[in-house]
C-alpha cells in the first residue's frame, strides 16, 4: 500500500490507461463511463505532476470525479452522435449471382414459414421470390437477407 501512496502520479496514470484500454478494447467503446473516468484519472495525474493539485488521496479522488464530470459534459453529445451513426447500405455478398436449380416451387404470396429450403454451405436458406417460380427452373440469387435467399428466374 505504501507504493501506491509514494507513487500516486504513476498509479493514477496506470489506472487511467487501464480504464481507457478496457473501455476501447474489451467493451468496444459501448459505454462511455470508463472512458471519461480514464481521462479524469490521466488529467488528475497530470495536474498532480504539474503541482496544481497536492499529492493526496482525497484531493485526487475529488479531482478525478470533477474531471470525469467535465469530460462527460463536454464529450457526451459528440461521442453519442458518432456512436449512433447507422450504415443503411446493404452488405455485398458473394452469393449474389449464384445460380442453381430450384428444388421446390416458390409461391410468392405464401408465408415465410412455408417457403422452401435450400441447403448451401451447410446452411438451410429460405427461398423467397417476388413472383411464383416452378420446381426445376434455373434461378439466380438477387439479394441475401439473414437466413433468406431472394431468387429470380434466369
Amino acid at each position: 500500500m505504501a507504493w501506491f501512496s509514494d507513487n500516486l502520479i504513476e498509479t493514477l496514470l496506470i489506472i487511467g490507461v487501464a480504464l481507457l484500454i478496457i473501455e476501447v478494447v474489451v467493451l468496444g467503446f459501448s459505454t462511455f463511463f470508463l472512458f471519461f473516468a480514464g481521462l479524469g484519472a490521466l488529467t488528475t495525474s497530470l495536474l498532480i505532476w504539474v503541482g496544481v493539485i497536492p499529492e493526496d488521496y482525497l484531493y485526487s479522488i475529488i479531482a478525478i470525479a470533477v474531471a470525469t464530470g467535465i469530460y462527460a459534459l463536454i464529450l457526451w453529445k459528440p461521442l453519442s452522435t458518432i456512436q449512433n451513426k447507422v450504415d443503411k447500405t446493404r452488405p455485398k455478398s458473394d452469393l449474389i449471382g449464384y445460380q442453381f436449380v430450384l428444388p421446390e416451387k416458390i409461391v410468392a404470396t405464401s408465408p415465410l414459414s412455408e417457403k422452401p429450403l435450400y441447403q448451401y454451405s451447410g446452411i438451410d436458406w429460405r427461398l423467397q421470390s417476388k413472383q411464383d417460380i416452378n420446381k426445376g427452373e434455373l434461378v439466380e440469387v438477387t439479394q441475401v437477407d439473414v437466413g433468406t435467399l431472394w431468387v429470380s428466374s434466369v
